[in-house]
């Protein structure tokens, strides 16, 4: 099986070079750029799997270019991670609007990185998932669509296993009620915003009935966090 490309687009020689280290070691390709007109260059010789992005970068930035990246037909699909050291919720929030499918926030570890390449690669379909997610006792099986504390399964439904699922693939972010939608009902669907309000809900009462319904936190005027962490 060949080896996914991504397209590492980050002006710091030391960063760039790190990330390309990561990235080889843990199996993929990893094609350098120090900049957006570098990077756009690349993307004439080669058909990446994934863009990692540094937000900062000389001349034309990386959320600027990839706001205008995502705007081509050819390019919408294609999966992009931001790498900032920004830590306001707002430029976080900026980055997912424009279309930027993650976001890792500086500093971070080789595993933090690896994980997240390989999240965003399972949901853009380049890569087959994990059949176990686990986070501390909490285990959710993708085959067999079970989701259990211990040794003990809950019952939830699909649509609740789907929004788990996403909650543990992105454990200590926080998302709004709209981007929760897009990512597990998917954009095409319209359904009231409130509806993840009443699934929220429903996932509290369950993981509280084994003590846990703090994993799900409402962050005020924003929306949900999940994290192991209170």
């Amino acid at each position: 099986m060949s080896r996914l490309n991504i397209l590492v687009v980050e002006d710091e020689d030391a960063i760039r070079g790190m990330l390309m280290m990561v990235l080889e070691q843990a199996g993929f390709k990893s094609i350098a750029a120090v900049d957006a007109e570098d990077a756009q260059k690349a993307l004439n010789d080669i058909s990446p799997d994934l863009i990692l992005l540094d937000w900062m970068l000389p001349g034309i930035s990386g959320v600027e270019w990839a706001r205008r990246l995502k705007k081509e037909p050819v390019y919408r699909d294609l999966p992009i991670i931001l790498l900032t050291a920004r830590g306001e919720e707002e430029d976080k929030v900026r980055g997912l609007e424009i279309g930027a499918d993650d976001y890792i926030t500086k500093p971070f570890s080789p595993k933090e990185l690896v994980a997240r390449v390989r999240a965003v690669l399972r949901r853009s379909g380049k890569i087959q998932g994990l059949a176990q997610i686990a986070l501390g006792d909490l285990v959710l099986d993708t085959e067999q669509h079970r989701l259990s504390i211990g040794d003990k399964q809950l019952e939830v439904s699909p649509t609740e296993f789907r929004l788990m699922q996403f909650f543990m693939t992105h454990p200590d972010k926080v998302y709004s009620r709209t981007q929760l939608l897009d990512q597990v009902w998917g954009r095409s669907v319209y359904i009231e915003e409130r509806t993840i309000d009443v699934h929220i809900r429903r996932l509290r009462k369950i993981l509280g009935e084994h003590g846990r319904e703090d994993l799900v936190q409402t962050v005020r005027g924003f929306g949900y966090r999940f994290s192991l962490m209170e």
